[in-house]
């Protein structure tokens, strides 16, 4: 049994979700953190009960289902995570929206790959980026497949396909990163311009050596967490980089498997038949892309949200 596991089993009661509350508004200088841990313990609670509830069952169920039930079990987890912030939340009605919106009218010849979704000014997707990621959003609008080319795991299919989006540059648990000199070619930049760019992501830089294959720099501890341009794989604990300059997004990787399960999720409530011939005829390259996001999301955002939260219990 995983830390994070033994964790959410330590938060299952009223004392114990109080104190780690009470924990986490001292830490954020919050006004009467004692009375806003009691009041918010209980919501709290069920939040995190709901949210693995969606899970397990999203688990049990078949494919054709997933969407809905990982979708909102992600909402209630993130609503969690925005408590042990924000004690207010939600402060008003507009937070209570999605926050996206997804093409009302598909086309006759519709690919989900191609399909968009639009960010919307007010509601939780806004929201929980900036309280959660301090991070604005840097887009009004992305494709499928710009978001499902960021996830590590997603990285196989591409690459069946000829079109690999990531590469891995280092892991959790080295200093040492390797760029393919390639990049900056693909960034349009000189060597001093890519890394200048990339710095902010990173530790304190110790030394940096480049030939005609690779960048090869070390810093001067492991990154504890990816964030920013760098993305990680659950499993192998390897960092991923953008290849190409059109899919360098330095935004949270919770923040892509949000978009992309509420589009899904839309589809799978209101584009009835699209999504029945989906899982019945497969007729396109769409299916195997929407099945092994399907697998990944499953496991990696329980998993990433709730390091979140055990983050603020070491802090």
């Amino acid at each position: 049994m995983s830390i994070e596991d033994v964790f959410l089993r330590y938060l299952q009661s009223q004392q114990t979700a109080q104190s780690y509350l009470h924990h986490c508004y001292v830490q954020h200088n919050v006004a009467d953190a004692e009375m806003k841990s009691y009041e918010n313990c209980n919501a709290f609670l069920y939040y995190m009960d709901h949210g693995n509830r969606f899970y397990k069952q999203g688990g049990q169920s078949e494919p054709f289902m997933q969407p809905i039930l990982y979708f909102y079990g992600m909402v209630h987890l993130i609503k969690a995570c925005l408590l042990t912030r924000r004690p207010e939340y939600p402060e008003s009605t507009n937070l209570l929206a999605h926050g996206v919106t997804a093409r009302k009218k598909k086309k006759k010849n519709y690919r989900f790959l191609h399909d968009e979704v639009k960010i919307q000014h007010n509601g939780l997707f806004p929201y929980f980026s900036e309280h959660l990621y301090q991070q604005r959003i840097p887009f009004e609008k992305r494709s499928m497949q710009g978001l499902l080319a960021l996830i590590p795991e997603m990285q196989a299919l591409f690459q069946l396909d000829y079109h690999p989006h990531l590469v891995a540059v280092g892991s959790l648990s080295s200093p040492l990163f390797e760029f393919p000199i390639s990049l900056l070619d693909n960034y349009h930049l000189t060597e001093t311009a890519f890394i200048r760019r990339i710095r902010t992501y990173l530790p304190p830089i110790k030394y940096i050596d480049s030939d005609q294959q690779m960048i090869r720099m070390e810093v001067e501890h492991p990154i504890t967490e990816p964030h920013g341009p760098f993305f990680m794989h659950q499993q192998t604990k390897q960092l991923f980089f953008p290849i190409n300059r059109e899919d360098y997004l330095p935004i949270h990787e919770v923040m892509v498997h949000y978009l992309v399960l509420y589009n899904l999720s839309m589809l799978c409530r209101y584009e009835t038949e699209w999504w029945g011939d989906l899982f019945v005829n497969k007729p396109d390259i769409d299916f195997p892309y929407i099945k092994q996001f399907l697998q990944v999301t499953a496991y990696k955002i329980p998993y990433l949200l709730t390091a979140e939260l055990y983050k603020q219990k070491q802090s």
